[in-house]
């Protein structure tokens, strides 16, 4: 199995003032690379779903920009089309406003997928699926390109469970805390016990 991963950096973070999230800084670093320190050991390959001026991310990661702009699902349709040509299995998604998500979140995943008809996992902990952080095979492009294309609402975890998803289930429910607003950067600061 070959695993790809991307980084879904896509969102408008409205809460956060229309910052752009990865930029954040935590601890002297921005949000961006504490995802990439962890995701990195984790796949082949990695990108980041975003729109707008790629060159803010520095140029050492591939961008894959939005064909539509329908949420999360967008960045997961773009990654698995450039993951597919490249000979890619799968696809791991973690969203780039968690910084803190489990350093095994990849292989646990792949775990939970070979239980599911569809080869499709989605994190949990808690109690609570966190749907972006999911591993989706790269032979679901053709159907995820028609469910957004459908009209309906795109939700992450309606396409996960019309594929089987199965759960992968974390027990530090702390791991998926998302920096959303002024105060989880606070939080978060805190977690690793330094100033925002």
């Amino acid at each position: 199995m070959r695993l790809f991963g991307v980084i879904l950096a896509g969102g408008d973070a409205r809460r956060m003032g229309g910052q752009d999230k990865a930029l954040l800084r935590l601890g002297g670093k921005n949000l961006l690379s504490y995802v990439l320190a962890r995701l990195e050991p984790q796949v082949e390959r990695l990108a980041i779903s975003a729109n707008g001026d790629a060159a803010r991310f520095g140029g050492e990661v591939t961008v894959l920009p939005d064909q539509t702009r329908q949420g999360p699902l967008s960045g997961v349709l773009a990654a698995l089309d450039w993951a597919a040509p490249l000979g890619a299995t799968a696809v791991a998604c973690v969203a780039v406003d968690t910084p803190f998500f489990p350093a095994d979140l990849v292989p646990q995943l792949c775990l939970a997928a070979e239980r599911s008809s569809g080869g499709v996992a989605v994190a949990a902990s808690g109690g609570v699926d966190h749907p972006t952080f999911a591993l989706w095979p790269v032979d679901l492009r053709a159907d995820l390109r028609l469910f957004l294309a459908s009209g309906a609402k795109p939700r992450v975890m309606d396409f996960a469970r019309m594929h089987a998803a199965e759960r992968a289930v974390f027990a530090d429910e702390n791991a998926f805390l998302n920096v959303n607003t002024p105060e989880d950067l606070t939080t978060a600061a805190a977690m690793i016990g330094g100033p925002g």
